[in-house]
């Protein structure tokens, strides 16, 4: 059962309405990495999951992005709502679809399932939301970057720490399952090359080495084709 209560997470405040700015909004509203996106995933995923706490989290974290999805909204809707029909409202979106949010992103695309990344595991599906976080949080710097007044600025930049926030829920759980940096989930074991880097990319001068191609972890191939393995 959900329960909607009738105002935002946090105090969304528009100074002055710019359509053109609202437009580019839509990318967090029908986009990849807008909060339709993350809530459905999220919610979805939560099914999957037998461990009671990382469940209700999940659940926890959809619907405060459903709640993100309505701030979203409703920057959307003061940026359209009661503004001049000037060319620079003529060139956006809304001339043709009408003032307040849509399920399109920034340049029109529809939204789309496919935007989802859900596979049935909990390791598996705790890493995709890390990526996906990382996606909403550029999107949002952005944004923010943009933004045209202050009100709308002090809203997204909200927005763009509970990103930050939801990341390090995730991490954590990975972490209390054992898998923050284990690569390794499922029933499958890996054949013997695990521990293999190949060094595949030379300019003719010192390979680049790092703890991503170096002892204890990997035994580095210098040349894969004199060293085939």
């Amino acid at each position: 059962m959900f329960f909607h209560k009738k105002e935002p997470i946090h105090v969304v405040d528009i100074n002055e309405a710019n359509p053109r700015f609202a437009q580019l909004l839509l990318e967090q509203f029908g986009g990849a990495t807008g909060e339709l996106s993350a809530a459905l995933q999220y919610w979805v995923q939560s099914f999957h999951v037998e461990h009671p706490g990382i469940k209700d989290m999940l659940q926890d974290i959809a619907i405060e992005e459903f709640g993100h999805l309505e701030m979203v909204g409703k920057l959307i809707e003061g940026h359209t709502k009661n503004v001049d029909q000037t060319e620079a409202y003529k060139s956006t979106l809304f001339a043709v679809r009408g003032m307040g949010p849509h399920f399109l992103d920034s340049q029109g695309n529809a939204w789309s399932a496919t935007y989802l990344n859900e596979g049935g595991n909990v390791v598996r599906d705790l890493r995709a939301n890390i990526a996906a976080e990382a996606g909403a949080r550029q999107t949002y710097e952005d944004l923010i970057k943009l933004a045209p007044d202050e009100g709308t600025k002090k809203t997204l930049v909200h927005l763009l720490t509970r990103e930050i926030s939801h990341t390090q829920m995730f991490m954590k759980a990975l972490d209390s399952l054992g898998k923050l940096t284990d690569p390794f989930f499922g029933e499958i074991q890996p054949d013997e090359t695990v521990d293999i880097y190949y060094n595949l990319s030379t300019n003719g001068k010192q390979d680049e080495r790092g703890p991503w191609n170096s002892e204890p972890t990997f035994r580095y191939i210098a040349d894969p084709v004199a060293d085939k393995h």
